[in-house]
């Protein structure tokens, strides 16, 4: 199990210094990973930080913890700009950077607010597009892609990340709807989540045995568990997840308590 912080955007009243510090302290405390939320709107007055900019400093302040964005909502970016920047951030960070993605939050939000397309199936179609066209284009190798959302002329992007074959992706999906986990069996990893506001660990076993279907082996794969702990106490449930299959364990942070979280993230995993 590798445990990692998994933190809102809009937490920390969005001051990328407060990311920073905290992150620092996560690597210093042996975490595995830091991971942030990637919202632009909240539908509120949230004081949001942009995730890749802040991930890039962070990047540059640290030298093992991994580091990603849980999830990017590819539907409402162009994909070559998002192969750019995961690149870019896969070099700065010497191979450590994880991309997650999926359809996003509210659809009011990060969507309906600057005009952009709502409908799901929409951005389902968008977000598989996406996809394909970041593996392309990090082949380094002449690639062009036409589909219903995109169409590229051949291009060769340089240069590659340094991962292989490819940044690990991980998909986001709400279990029980099948259509992300299929999507996720295709990639590296998954960040499942619940229509009821906490997944059982049966719903979690309910995904891996879904994945591994479709997959046919869970090896190189990981499973995303999250959770909330005080770092003093026993935690029975997170070894009990763990022999289920669940490969990695992130504490969630949403709030403006800079302390509260700091003060969490120094004494380390649960």
């Amino acid at each position: 199990m590798k445990y990692g912080v998994y933190i809102s955007n809009y937490a920390l009243q969005g001051d990328p210094n407060k990311f920073l510090e905290l992150a620092v302290a996560a690597e210093d405390a042996k975490w595995d990973g830091f991971f942030m939320w990637d919202h632009n709107y909240a539908g509120k007055d949230e004081l949001i930080a942009d995730p890749w900019i802040t991930l890039a400093g962070i990047a540059a302040r640290t030298e093992k913890i991994r580091i990603g964005t849980t999830v990017t909502p590819l539907p409402r970016r162009r994909p070559q700009d998002v192969a750019r920047e995961v690149a870019t951030l896969d070099i700065l960070s010497k191979g450590r950077f994880i991309l997650g993605v999926g359809l996003g939050g509210s659809s009011d939000n990060d969507y309906g607010s600057f005009g952009e397309d709502t409908d799901l199936k929409v951005r389902a179609e968008k977000l598989d597009e996406s996809l394909a066209i970041l593996e392309g284009l990090w082949s380094g190798k002449p690639f062009s892609f036409s589909g219903k959302h995109y169409n590229i002329h051949e291009v060769t992007f340089n240069p590659r990340p340094i991962q292989r074959p490819r940044v690990p992706i991980w998909c986001a999906g709400t279990w029980p709807i099948k259509a992300p986990f299929r999507r996720a069996a295709r990639y590296d990893g998954v960040f499942p989540l619940s229509m009821s506001e906490d997944m059982s660990l049966e719903e979690y076993s309910e995904v891996v045995n879904y994945v591994k279907k479709h997959r046919g082996s869970m090896k190189d794969f990981d499973v995303v568990i999250m959770g909330t702990t005080t770092g003093d106490e026993k935690v029975s449930w997170i070894g009990e997840s763990e022999a289920l299959g669940m490969t990695w364990y992130v504490e969630v942070m949403m709030g403006d308590d800079f302390n509260k979280f700091y003060e969490r993230v120094v004494k380390g995993p649960p």
